[in-house]
């Protein structure tokens, strides 16, 4: 068999390009103090030769790895696997690497042994998504001798950390609806131990409570739209118990749950907008063609992914020790909100021959009225 001709090295594109050996070292690692036309032609003749950057010599010369280690969630959710998504294409803009580890973020154990499995391979350093308190728990009991960066609103006592704002997308949702003159806004509020779902009901009782308003807040199991739904179905119900009128908008911490509150609302004959408003929050994929289009918080979630990387970068250099980085998310006006009607003119129709359906009782459903 013919021996396998060896790969392209730093003094082949050298030749190619007709510069110096230290020039395409230059190229290679970003140095700045390269003329433009020179990086191109060195470009150029690396792509045409085929050569690939040595990862494992690079490694020891500079002690390293190029490599950073990515600690996240198997979930479907939109919030944690966009910010995945946003952390790795940030991380590969940068000629970075990630390893990633994909944990249950509410076990605080498995949270630590990822980080330590992380350590083991020699990384730069991590980001945990730490959307859940025990993903946060794990991150101030690490011992880790690289930085180790939060993705995720924690306490001041995580020292680098980068944030979506989260109350600060809440109240711009709970503002929306008030501005359109709704005055019985519920919130439909996350499960309580994630972290951004008691930001979010933070948010919308400050902005209720400002202008003098009763919040009113109903605790979900998950993000579900399942839970929506029955969320919405047991809304229904003890309105038609009690005989009360129905909130004129609501606002969910997440778009599956608006969807479901969405479908249990239209279930029972009441229109969206017309009768009652709807806000979501995450621009999830697809909000724009809920029926009606929904109004809702975009999270800026690449925007999020290239503050961690760069925080990550800064404290890998010795150039950040102590940084909270906050994003802050906008809202999008779609059709799901108008101004209110009469509460007292949205008349539910009887039930016929349907079974009622009572959403199970999260820990802290009703926790704020």
């Amino acid at each position: 068999m013919s021996a396998r001709p060896r790969p392209p090295a730093i003094t082949d594109v050298a030749t190619a390009a007709g510069v110096s050996y230290q020039t395409v070292s230059r190229v290679i690692n970003d140095h700045p103090n390269v003329a433009t036309e020179t990086r191109e032609r060195v470009l150029d003749a690396m792509q045409r030769l085929g050569y690939r950057r040595n990862i494992a010599a690079r490694s020891l010369k500079t002690r390293r790895s190029g490599v950073f280690g990515v600690v996240s969630s198997g979930s479907h959710l939109f919030g944690p696997t966009r910010t995945l998504l946003a952390i790795e294409q940030a991380a590969r803009s940068k000629g970075l690497f990630v390893s990633l580890a994909t944990v249950d973020l509410q076990h605080k154990d498995e949270v630590a042994a990822a980080i330590e499995h992380l350590l083991d391979q020699g990384v730069d350093g991590i980001v945990v998504v730490a959307s859940h308190d025990q993903a946060a728990a794990a991150v101030l009991e690490a011992r880790a001798d690289v930085p180790v960066v939060v993705a995720g609103r924690v306490g001041p006592e995580h020292t680098l950390a980068v944030a979506i704002d989260q109350e600060a997308g809440a109240k711009v949702a709970t503002q929306h609806l008030l501005d359109l003159g709704h005055r019985d806004v519920l919130h439909l509020a996350g499960p309580a131990p994630w972290v951004d779902a008691r930001a979010r009901a933070v948010g919308f009782r400050e902005t209720m409570a400002a202008a003098g308003l009763a919040p009113r807040t109903l605790w979900a199991d998950d993000w579900s739209a399942e839970v929506g739904y029955l969320a919405g179905r047991e809304l229904v119900d003890r309105v038609r118990r009690l005989r009360t009128t129905l909130p004129t908008a609501v606002f969910a911490a997440n778009d599956l749950l608006a969807l479901g509150m969405i479908h249990a609302l239209a279930d029972a004959r009441v229109r969206v907008p017309d009768d009652v408003s709807v806000v979501g929050y995450d621009d999830g994929d697809g909000s724009a063609h809920f029926v009606p289009p929904l109004t809702t918080v975009a999270q800026e979630l690449d925007e999020l992914g290239y503050r961690c990387v760069e925080l990550l970068l800064a404290a890998r250099d010795g150039v950040a020790t102590s940084t909270a980085v906050a994003v802050s998310p906008r809202l999008l006006v779609r059709e799901s909100t108008a101004p209110p009607r009469d509460p007292a003119r949205v008349v539910l129709p009887p039930v016929r021959g349907a079974v009622a359906v009572t959403a199970p009782e999260p820990a802290q459903r009703g926790a704020d009225g």
